[in-house]
């Protein structure tokens, strides 16, 4: 049975310390984005990718919606990354004349203006604050070209009416167990900020906020990769408790939590 990836994502850090989806990668789990592959084809029909798009994906993590969108063959694939074992496993499934995969932030990418026609990221704006999600949506605004699309998927609450005490409550909780700052958003909150940074919403979906229940896992994984993640989950005490407490507070705020593919377009 496989436990991880030639490149270990977290490498250095003992699995108490390393951030959840990490310690998930390691385990064997390739899907990590809240809503599953299904949100993830979702948002990539609605965004529409040809053989003439130039594509940056920000954030790829594991490569798995890269591959997607290599197999619509556009005219360029951009990846840009700021972990370098991520990095590497992206790259390895890059083999185009125009496909590169760069180590950067994706709110300082380096790339050139108007670069590209499609801009997409999933399951890294939630991790932000909220002057840090500004920023990459300004970038993923100044790398595209009039007409292009910029397509996200990640966490949500739920209701528009949650109140103060609730939503810090949900963040401290799943921040908590994920070890890593975690502030979703209301769908309407989503919307308008990206709309304040000039885009024009096309499209919205949802879907249940259910990374680690079995059903999930795998349509997600394949019988097979659900099967080495468990067999993974077994062998591995320290990774066993972090992904039982992570399941716990996703059970826990079920009510308030769901996942968002949001896909809109620069005018």
């Amino acid at each position: 049975m496989e436990t991880m990836t030639t490149f270990a994502p977290g490498d250095g850090l003992k699995t108490e310390k390393m951030p959840g989806h990490w310690v998930l990668a390691r385990l064997g789990k390739r899907v990590l984005r809240p809503g599953g592959m299904q949100l993830t084809r979702r948002m990539l029909s609605a965004l529409g990718i040809q053989y003439e798009d130039d594509v940056v994906e920000f954030a790829p993590g594991m490569g798995v919606t890269a591959r997607l969108t290599l197999e619509l063959s556009p005219a360029s694939y951009t990846a840009v990354e700021r972990d370098e074992a991520a990095a590497k496993i992206v790259s390895g499934y890059l083999n185009g004349r125009r496909q590169q995969c760069v180590v950067g932030n994706a709110s300082d990418t380096g790339l050139p203006d108007q670069c590209a026609t499609v801009v997409y990221g999933e399951a890294m704006l939630t991790m932000q604050i909220e002057e840090i999600k500004r920023q990459i949506v300004r970038e993923a605004y100044r790398l595209l070209k009039s007409r292009g699309r910029y397509g996200i998927h990640e966490m949500c609450l739920m209701s528009d009416n949650l109140d103060a005490d609730a939503k810090s409550e949900t963040e401290r909780a799943l921040t908590g167990v994920v070890h890593h700052g975690v502030r979703p958003l209301a769908i309407s909150e989503w919307r308008s900020l990206l709309e304040s940074e000039g885009f024009e919403v096309q499209s919205v979906d949802t879907a249940a906020m259910s990374l680690l229940e079995p059903g999930r896992l795998i349509r997600d994984e394949g019988l097979a990769g659900a099967m080495r993640f468990v067999w993974n989950l077994l062998r591995d005490s320290p990774a066993r408790r972090r992904v039982l407490e992570m399941r716990s507070v996703f059970r826990r705020c079920r009510k308030q939590l769901g996942a968002v593919a949001i896909t809109c377009s620069k005018y």
